[in-house]
């Protein structure tokens, strides 16, 4: 019957028809199993995606622990979360491989080459099997966590050393580096067992950290170090890094510092568009002289009037006056005819209120025809000066 709701169906599910004759349509079997299998792949892939870092990330971060160590000429390679360090002949593969499995992700780190075993491996996922407990020194072992702080009036030092007369220097090098009005919370002391073993690095550390803006820190809690806040540049991020690799030798490096990028200048529309404008205008408004002379045809004056015009819309932007002339001259004569030519728009650019700083002028002599020079019309368009941005 048109108009029956089973003449606006779309599937071709077969019917079946009934006892009574009442014809009725099986379930449609093919969207209820889609309806279940679909959530579950989506499930399966989203799992998937969020599994945790890429590749690519964890070779990043690799690589930025490795460069924080000294340790460079490293290649690191990924399979899932399994690393594989590649150490040059003479390399310490041992600390090499030790700073990869320390990078968050990394679920396992082997090492080829390098002056250690030539294949090894360290995991570095909590729930794996550890095959046996890890190699570090006495000295690596013995040395307390420590945290300094800086903020703009204060710098607090927790640290330990191992004798007085080295908490004594390094308390005085502390002070020279308080500036006026900064107070110094000394929180030094004295263990001969876990003092630092170069305290030297750590007031190499605090120059570093001198340069901070706001509050910056550094904190070891007996395995990693991490340093926090904002520094100046990038030499002082990089100069931390190393004082800490040799303060604390062995231990995992975290820096966060970060450096302010400088804030870009907001460029008005005009100045956005200015190079175009500008190429417009030289092509709408041509700057042309008298035969062998540097002065404008009386025609084109309006077009240096024009041309100033659109200058003094950005004063942000340099450009420069280049100058040229027709082939009726030699060279010796046609290119400082082309440079006074130049030299003389520049000169009336500055009167009519451009700043000459942004203007340089260049003569080109008959080294850059626009038009043939064997008709007069020709040599006509050559004797022309043009404004560009450089």
């Amino acid at each position: 019957m048109p108009g029956s709701p089973d003449e606006s169906r779309s599937d071709n599910t077969p019917a079946a028809t009934t006892s009574t004759g009442i014809v009725r349509r099986r379930p449609a079997l093919v969207w209820v199993l889609a309806a279940l299998i679909v959530p579950v792949l989506l499930t399966a892939v989203l799992i998937a995606v969020r599994t945790g870092p890429t590749e690519d990330d964890l070779r990043d971060r690799s690589l930025a622990a490795l460069d924080a160590r000294g340790i460079t000429g490293v290649q690191v390679d990924f399979s899932g979360r399994d690393a594989t360090v590649v150490v040059p002949a003479g390399g310490d593969a041992t600390e090499a491989r030790a700073v990869v499995a320390a990078v968050d992700g990394v679920r396992t780190a082997s090492t080829r080459g390098g002056s250690n075993v030539a294949q090894s491996e360290v995991t570095a996922d909590p729930t794996a099997t550890p095959t046996g407990p890890p190699t570090t020194t006495a000295e690596e072992v013995a040395i307390a966590p420590f945290a300094v702080t800086r903020t703009d009036d204060s710098l607090t030092v927790q640290a330990v050393v191992r004798d007085q007369a080295t908490k004594d220097s390094v308390a005085k090098e502390i002070d020279g580096l308080l500036t006026e009005g900064m107070r110094f919370d000394n929180q030094l002391s004295v263990d001969p067992a876990a003092g630092l073993p170069n305290p030297a690095a750590l007031t190499a550390l605090l120059q570093a950290l001198s340069s901070a803006t706001g509050e910056a820190s550094v904190k070891y809690d007996g395995t990693t170090v991490t340093l926090s806040g904002k520094v100046a540049d990038q030499a002082s991020k990089a100069t931390a890094a190393r004082a800490v690799a040799t303060a604390v030798p062995g231990a995992v490096i975290a820096n966060q510092l970060q450096v302010p990028t400088a804030d870009k200048p907001q460029v008005s529309e005009a100045c956005q568009t200015f190079e175009a404008r500008l190429a417009r205008l030289m092509t709408q408004n041509k700057i042309v002289f008298l035969s062998g002379t540097a002065i404008v045809n009386e025609a084109s004056r309006p077009s240096v009037v024009r041309a100033a015009s659109l200058l003094k819309s950005c004063d942000s932007v340099d450009v420069e006056v280049g100058g040229h002339t027709d082939n009726l001259g030699s060279p010796a004569t046609s290119l400082p005819l082309s440079q006074q030519r130049a030299d003389a728009v520049k000169a009336t650019l500055v009167r009519l209120g451009v700043t000459a700083g942004r203007i340089t002028s260049h003569g080109y002599g008959e080294t850059r025809p626009v038009a043939p020079n064997t008709t007069s019309a020709g040599r006509i368009a050559n004797r022309r000066v043009e404004i560009r941005v450089p």
